[in-house]
């Protein structure tokens, strides 16, 4: 009889136990849930770590300078300021310099099929970061270059001397999508962008890593890739542009 009554007691304990276990694991994972739907409802974007990109399969255009000269115009660009191919020291290729205050957009129009992917590669040369203000980069609505701006239509904005802020968005529809990436030890050496845009979507990585993968385009958007040039450079800094790719899919 007593050993039944201490049976009795140690798997109410053991219960005990168990509920405790299960309400705390219950109330964990609806923190979890309440954080992302706060993060959404923000619209705070949380980096997924290195992800695999699926890129286009059918070229649609490719540029990285290598048939030009340095110091020569590039004529694949046109721009309300300068773009001139240079070298850049340890790194192999032709580069395009990235003037202040100035915009760059494709000299031919592409016709861009629904799902396609654009890469390109950017080397932010300076000192230390803060020499370098945000620069940006995305599609617009026409292919002018009468006037330097930033962050129309769809865009990706990298606040080099924020050192890690990355802002994401469109005007129509009206998105704002604010996240981190560490631009620093992307100093002096090439960082890889691609967006990859299906429809109204579009995901966007710095180096393999999935900042955002969001509607930013109305239906009927057209789409006009342009870089802006940041408004101003300290102490001889610069941005350098090359490789650029667009791909659409067979399938």
């Amino acid at each position: 009889m007593l050993l039944l009554i201490s049976g009795i007691k140690v798997h109410a304990q053991f219960g005990g136990l168990l509920d405790k276990a299960k309400e705390k694991v219950t109330k964990a994972v609806e923190k979890k849930i309440d954080k992302n739907t706060a993060s959404e409802k923000s619209g705070a974007a949380i980096n997924s770590g290195n992800s695999h990109i699926v890129t286009g399969d059918s070229l649609i255009f490719a540029e990285d300078f290598s048939v030009s000269k340095s110091g020569a115009t590039a004529t694949s660009f046109k721009t309300n300021g300068a773009a001139t191919i240079v070298t850049a020291k340890g790194q192999n290729g032709k580069w395009m310099d990235v003037r202040d205050k100035a915009i760059y957009k494709f000299s031919r129009q592409l016709n861009y099929p629904r799902r396609f992917t654009l890469s390109f590669d950017i080397i932010a040369k300076a000192d230390q970061i803060k020499d370098i203000a945000p620069m940006s980069f995305g599609f617009a609505s026409d292919n002018s270059v009468r006037q330097y701006e930033s962050n129309i239509g769809t865009y990706v904005q990298l606040h080099y001397y924020d050192t890690n802020q990355v802002n994401i968005g469109s005007n129509k529809p009206e998105k704002f999508v604010n996240t981190t990436f560490d631009l620093a030890p992307w100093l002096n050496r090439p960082l890889h962008v691609v967006l990859s845009v299906e429809g109204e979507r579009m995901a966007v990585y710095l180096n393999n890593v999935k900042l955002a993968d969001t509607i930013l385009f109305s239906p009927a958007a057209a789409k006009n890739f342009y870089i802006s040039a940041p408004w101003e450079y300290a102490n001889d800094a610069g941005v350098l542009v090359s490789n650029f790719k667009v791909s659409g899919f067979r399938k």
